[in-house]
């Protein structure tokens, strides 16, 4: 049996929880320990988010019976990403980081759950195994090339993924121009 995106997904999600957990119990810990820490919170989340919304989200956006749950995920990725810059920069300059980290632990396991429960159980109505299969394989060719700064993805982009459908297309072709 092939890996689908659910498995992918899942696989990344312990991982990530596992740094935010370390996070957050590392009040003791150097600047030099926490600071390798949100870099590796980052260097995995970000090119998570960034694939899963191209081939995942992207994907069940084009079912109306998913697109509500896949644009409140693009949220949540939104406020998680604010949330991680935030704290890269609280801990720059030595502020207190700590109630922002337990803030995106605790935003990021909330999203977790949801697309665990709701848009997992949403896709797997909608889409044969193969086609989860397909989704991530693409996730994990896009994901390692943004891990490697191959391909670049925006926080603009992110934001076009949110907008209404009407105003999103003239928002990317701008984007492009």
């Amino acid at each position: 049996m092939k890996t689908t995106i659910y498995d992918l997904l899942k696989k990344d999600h312990r991982k990530v929880e596992g740094l935010l957990e370390r996070l957050v119990h590392s009040a003791d810990a150097d600047d030099e320990t926490r600071t390798s820490l949100i870099n590796q919170i980052r260097d995995d989340l970000i090119p998570h988010a960034r694939a899963e919304e191209a081939v995942f989200y992207n994907s069940l956006s084009t079912i109306p019976e998913a697109k509500d749950l896949v644009r409140h995920g693009y949220v949540e990725h939104m406020e998680a990403e604010t949330l991680l810059r935030t704290l890269q920069g609280m801990n720059s300059v030595n502020a207190d980081w700590t109630t922002v980290a337990k803030k995106l632990r605790d935003g990021i396991l909330h999203h977790i759950e949801e697309e665990e429960g709701e848009i997992f159980t949403a896709a797997q109505a909608l889409l044969i195994e193969e086609e989860a299969v397909a989704i991530g394989e693409a996730f994990t060719e896009l994901k390692d090339k943004i891990g490697d700064g191959t391909v670049v993805t925006s926080a603009l982009e992110l934001v076009a993924n949110i907008m209404p459908d009407r105003f999103a297309t003239p928002f990317r072709n701008f984007l492009h121009k």
